[in-house]
């Protein structure tokens, strides 16, 4: 009944505005003191401090700035340019524009709101200047920012790795695979409403102009190729490959396309410290309240009330993703990964789940969550950007959520697409 009236606690708090790390820390305390367990608390803030104590985490403040670095620096630009060359001729071309663009970025940043932030203001007003109506392009810039978490490097893959005590590398090799998939359900949920509703294709591009834009946009493309081969290549670490990407995007903004002044570095730096310390907040709060998890055993019960009444591995997957599209409507997505990953993971190895699709999937299954309202951070983002009515917007992603939600069944019932880059490349 404690823990009940705990988590009643916490989503009182949540819907009144607190933020995720402070609300954690504070229906914690609440927990000790209606337990009388105050003498538990100098362990437990032990376990706090260690759940921010990890090398791998590093990795997260250096994609943050980079993602950053990117959009002030010119790269999104180059990159958006670099993709309507190439396949803005195409019906319905700048939405294919806005899906290939995401694609490439998420190779750099590895975070939702950075694609959503950085290159969905150009995108929209891209698409508004060729006669697109506000709903259909606000919907694909949001719908396709969730590529960004799949294809590697991954922000809430890194964070899904240290939670669940899973290697960072064979993480990204899964979610290769998957984000490319994600690209072509949308391109495809493009390709039909850009017949339905005759949407414009653009003049295609002759073969100098391609390579004009390739030259243009090489030295941001080439981003991607450095970080994932570094990785892959073991000549760095996910976490030293933030650093490398964070130091290269930020030669790219002052010296190459001379774009970065030494005020609007400092602006980025700042936003990018604000960025992380609301990301390491949340850490400690979910690191607190996730040992009290931990000694009620309630991974445990809910291993127990799951196998009460499913056995088979697909039913028992699906049956979770219910439940994470449920919750993620009203729990942003970060928070919502770090608390229910140790209580539901020891339930699906024991089902014979493999950790590594079970990450990726989950952090599809909450991207999802970031497009549906009341929480829909993606929307809000997009919305704000794109100068546009939230509801407008909501109407737009909802044929954008067919394609993302087949593609969720199919990660959920065919694990191969997941682990067939790992097996292969990871052993």
């Amino acid at each position: 009944m404690i823990m009940l009236f705990t988590f009643l606690l916490w989503f009182i708090l949540i819907f009144l505005g607190v933020h995720i790390g402070y609300s954690l820390i504070i229906v914690s305390l609440v927990f000790f003191a209606a337990t009388g367990n105050l003498m538990l608390l100098p362990f437990a803030f032990k376990e706090m401090l260690a759940g921010i104590n990890n090398f791998t985490l590093l990795a997260v403040p250096f994609f943050v700035l980079a993602g950053n670095l990117m959009n002030g620096g010119g790269v999104t630009n180059r990159i958006f340019s670099f993709a309507r060359s190439m396949i803005g001729h195409r019906k319905g071309g700048l939405a294919h524009v806005n899906v290939m663009a995401s694609l490439i970025f998420s190779g750099m940043s590895g975070s939702a709101l950075a694609d959503a932030g950085g290159l969905g203001q150009l995108e929209i007003k891209s698409m508004r200047d060729a006669g697109y109506d506000d709903g259909f392009a606000g919907g694909i810039t949001a719908a396709s920012c969730i590529i960004g978490p799949l294809i590697p490097p991954s922000t809430p893959l890194i964070i899904y790795a240290v939670v669940a005590n899973q290697s960072v590398e064979k993480l990204f090799m899964a979610g290769f695979l998957p984000g490319l998939l994600t690209t072509g359900m949308l391109m495809l949920m493009c390709s039909i409403l850009a017949h339905k509703r005759n949407y414009p294709a653009e003049q295609k591009c002759t073969a100098v102009e391609r390579w004009h834009s390739f030259k243009n946009s090489v030295w941001a493309l080439l981003t991607p190729v450095i970080i994932l081969v570094g990785i892959f290549s073991g000549i760095f670490t996910p976490t030293e490959a933030a650093v490398v990407a964070a130091a290269y995007t930020t030669v790219l903004g002052f010296f190459v396309y001379k774009e970065l002044t030494l005020k609007k570095f400092f602006e980025i730096v700042l936003e990018s410290v604000k960025t992380t310390g609301t990301i390491v907040m949340m850490i400690l709060g979910v690191t607190l309240f996730g040992w009290i998890i931990a000694r009620e055993q309630m991974p445990l019960h809910v291993a127990e009330f799951f196998m009460n009444f499913v056995s088979n591995p697909i039913t028992l997957m699906l049956m979770i993703n219910v439940l994470l599209l449920f919750l993620g409507t009203v729990i942003d997505a970060l928070p919502l990964l770090i608390i229910l990953i140790p209580i539901l993971l020891p339930t699906v190895v024991a089902a014979g789940i493999n950790p590594i699709h079970f990450g990726v999937v989950v952090i599809f299954n909450l991207m999802i969550g970031i497009l549906t309202p009341p929480m829909g951070t993606a929307l809000f983002v997009v919305s704000r950007v794109g100068n546009m009515p939230f509801k407008t917007l909501m109407k737009g992603v909802v044929p954008f959520l067919i394609p993302l939600l087949i593609t969720l069944v199919l990660l959920s019932i065919f694990p191969q697409i997941t682990l067939l880059l790992p097996t292969l490349l990871g052993g």
